[in-house]
């Protein structure tokens, strides 16, 4: 703790100092950021590595990934403002929205697509920023060590912080009877970045250039803790094996208009799955990627991706019929025959 009240003097005055940055996490082993997520990177190591995750596939331990650059190893990441050889400490930088999307790189893709889609996030339209969602115990931990942002308590940014229940005001919110998740209708599309090649990524240490470019087409539901929630899929490669992880997922799309019956209940995805057929989230054709649009539910075994190669600068389509190997991440699961036969059915007003 002394660590922290040195910390807080020199945020209180202001104190410029040469700008030397700390390497190390030494003299913080006592905070809660120590254990915190942020520091430990523990939610991507956890999975990676887990009995069916990525790690059995390319049999490369967590700690030789590049992934570790974006853990922040101590407060200087977020903290630290330099100017000119000196640096200040002080929350100003933490605020930033910049210093966020520095590391998480699939809610800045969002934001550009967002944009360029014409279905921006309404909170950053507005010019919110993350902390204003995100308390100081998500960012430094609560001293709590977890596995994965989804485990209890890790996470207290929620919809119901700010907009609290109102599941008599309007149909949909009586209907659905607490069983829907607020991302599942009010989240326009799911991001996703897929096909990790991993020979290239784990090779160079970066991702430019080793993923397909990321895809907002599609919003994918699944099952999480009882309620159908809007989640996403990690697609990746490593010598021609292919892998699927699906998830919960917060793609932060928030819309004010939630969508309407019809694009969920017996759409277009659930008439296909209801004959038996596969669904196609990822075709190649003519050395271009198209993607299925509209809502999906989660049947891991009807829907297809494009696993592909990395041929110098181009994308091949991996020649064998070997079926991809599926993990499911963060708690989520694929939707119950009850959930499937409740969307099954087609909307009347």
């Amino acid at each position: 703790m002394r660590v922290m009240a040195v910390l807080a003097g020199i945020i209180a005055v202001g104190v410029l100092a040469i700008c030397v940055p700390a390497t190390t996490n030494q003299g913080q082993d006592d905070t809660c950021f120590s254990k915190s997520l942020h520091n430990t990177g523990e939610g991507m190591r956890y999975w990676y590595e887990k009995e069916d995750g990525l790690k059995s596939i390319t049999g490369v331990p967590y700690g030789e990934l590049s992934c570790q650059k974006c853990h922040a190893k101590n407060c200087d990441v977020c903290h630290v403002k330099k100017e000119g050889e000196k640096c200040s400490y002080g929350v100003q930088k933490a605020k930033d929205i910049n210093t966020c999307l520095s590391c998480h790189a699939r809610a800045q893709a969002t934001m550009q697509v967002g944009k360029e889609k014409g279905v921006a996030d309404v909170h950053f339209a507005k010019g919110m920023v993350c902390t204003d969602c995100h308390n100081a115990e998500d960012i430094h931990g609560d001293g709590t060590q977890r596995h994965s942002m989804r485990d209890e308590g890790a996470v207290k940014a929620a919809c119901m912080n700010c907009h609290p229940a109102k599941e008599n005001d309007i149909r949909p919110h009586t209907v659905h009877r607490g069983k829907l998740d607020c991302t599942a209708c009010h989240v326009s599309n799911s991001m996703s970045c897929q096909n990790c090649h991993m020979e290239n990524f784990i090779k160079t240490g970066t991702k430019e250039g080793n993923f397909l470019p990321p895809s907002m087409e599609w919003l994918l539901l699944v099952n999480y803790k009882g309620k159908v929630a809007a989640g996403s899929v990690q697609t990746a490669v490593y010598k021609n094996k292919k892998f699927v992880a699906y998830a919960p997922y917060f793609t932060h799309s928030v819309q004010k208009k939630a969508k309407d019956c019809a694009d969920c209940h017996g759409n277009t995805a659930m008439k296909r799955i209801q004959k038996d057929e596969t669904i196609a989230m990822t075709e190649f054709k003519d050395g271009k990627v198209t993607s299925w649009q509209g809502v999906v539910p989660l049947v891991p075994e009807k829907l297809s991706w494009a696993f592909l190669n990395k041929v110098e600068d181009k994308w091949v389509p991996i020649d064998n019929n070997e079926p991809a190997k599926i993990q499911m991440i963060n708690y989520g699961e694929p939707l119950t025959k009850d959930q499937l036969k409740k969307m099954g059915m087609p909307f009347r007003k």
